[in-house]
């Protein structure tokens, strides 16, 4: 007659397709916790080390879409087009305009993405 021997029981070394428990045969209830974490950076911007996360304060844009502590995703990397949304440098600090290729602007980024938060 065989003996069970206690021991520890050990995390396993492989991880199987479908993250079934090797000791128990069923799936964790904490599987998700393994998933991976989006990443803002690299699903919405095409440099990384180009594009800035800037919060909004106030309601100043609201003609773009762009409302009190909206996120915006500046990419600097972008090139600047007719008609496409861009925060300037102004001597009063930052503005949001519309790319007039007419007319001069400092350049700071174009915005590529507006997070509105969730009423």
């Amino acid at each position: 007659m065989n003996e069970l021997q206690p021991h520890k029981i050990k995390r396993a070394k492989e991880d199987y397709a479908g993250n079934r428990s090797v000791q128990t045969g069923f799936p964790s209830p904490a599987t998700h916790y393994r998933e991976p974490m989006i990443d803002l950076n690299k699903e919405l911007s095409s440099s990384r080390d180009a594009t800035f996360f800037v919060r909004v304060k106030g309601d100043t844009w609201k003609e773009y879409n762009i409302l009190d502590q909206d996120v915006l995703i500046i990419d600097r990397a972008l090139h600047p087009s007719q008609g496409k949304l861009a925060l300037v440098v102004t001597p009063d600090g930052f503005d949001v305009q519309r790319i007039d290729t007419n007319k001069k602007v400092e350049l700071w980024g174009m915005i590529s993405y507006i997070i509105h938060k969730a009423v």
